[in-house]
């Protein structure tokens, strides 16, 4: 087990320059076009680089703005690796030092080593405490579209997975607001997956009743996914692993969806991936594994983009 405890002190924090000013300070993170700090617009949460007392119920914690970034990320994709996740010095986070250490010996998230390929990292997720800290903090006057935090993780089994969706989404996300775009927020495909087994719930109970047959059940749902921008291939409704909604310069509201594409996506499967037209990226390590012409990358960021 690997230690998580490092003797070294933590840097000394660094005075608030906008005390004083905290107003123009919140403006400036309230309207940042980084994709790292969607998630944190809707939470009436510190802004600032000095921590402020938080409360949940009988407990008080003192949090400052990355801090409050990194809680919103993780509960947004559930587990993120440490070093893509940012600390106050805008530097990878590590679990046993800074922000990360924090938040995780005031149980606000978990960690956990984890090894992918041959490569040790530590994964974040939030936990309970930390998912009810977001959720009591919500702005309830915003009108934007409700963003999801999750607590915990669900599939271990896919984990070597889950693990990259929050770099992928960090690439799209810079795509997009390159051109001029707002990311608003994300869906993961649970949601997506939850509303249409909701929706074939009710559609099979038609059936049973005799008020569907087979020809008008495929019509339902083959409306439904238009309605939701999902693609039908092979009679099949294709759920990409993240969607993210963004609004344009005119301000129309579109989304783009992302794959990624790990060595088990084969056969009949992969081919349905790439006919779906997500944004698709093959992991060419990620955080350690190998790459599809077998050599060791040296840089773990990269992911090859590629569309089916």
């Amino acid at each position: 087990m690997w230690r998580d405890y490092d003797p070294r002190p933590e840097d000394r924090e660094r005075p608030d320059l906008s005390r004083g000013s905290r107003g123009a300070s919140d403006e400036r993170a309230l309207n940042s076009t980084d994709p790292r700090d969607v998630f944190t617009r809707s939470l009436d949460l510190p802004r600032g680089t000095s921590r402020r007392p938080v409360r949940v119920r009988d407990h008080s914690f003192e949090l400052r703005a990355s801090e409050v970034r990194i809680l919103a990320t993780t509960g947004a994709f559930r587990v993120v690796p440490a070093k893509d996740l940012v600390d106050h010095r805008r530097k990878p986070a590590d679990a046993r030092t800074g922000d990360l250490r924090r938040l995780r010996e005031a149980e606000l998230v978990h960690t956990m080593p984890y090894v992918v390929g041959r490569e040790k990292t530590v994964l974040v997720t939030l936990s309970e405490r930390g998912r009810e800290l977001l959720e009591t903090h919500r702005n309830r006057e915003t009108h934007e579209p409700r963003q999801e935090f999750y607590a915990g993780i669900v599939k271990r089994r896919e984990l070597s997975h889950d693990a990259q969706l929050y770099r992928a989404y960090l690439d799209a996300a810079d795509r997009l607001q390159t051109r001029g775009n707002s990311v608003r927020r994300i869906v993961l495909d649970y949601e997506l997956k939850r509303d249409y087994q909701r929706f074939l719930g009710e559609l099979n109970r038609e059936r049973r009743r005799g008020q569907r047959d087979s020809e008008s059940f495929d019509r339902e749902v083959a409306e439904w996914a238009r309605r939701h921008d999902l693609p039908v291939v092979d009679d099949q409704v294709h759920f990409p692993d993240v969607r993210i909604e963004y609004e344009r310069p005119d301000g129309e509201r579109k989304v783009e969806d992302v794959e990624v594409i790990t060595p088990h996506y084969r056969g009949a499967y992969a081919a349905a991936k790439g006919r779906t037209g997500f944004r698709c990226y093959r992991i060419d390590t990620g955080v350690g594994g190998r790459s599809g012409g077998g050599r060791r990358t040296r840089d773990p960021r990269i992911m090859e983009e590629f569309l089916g």
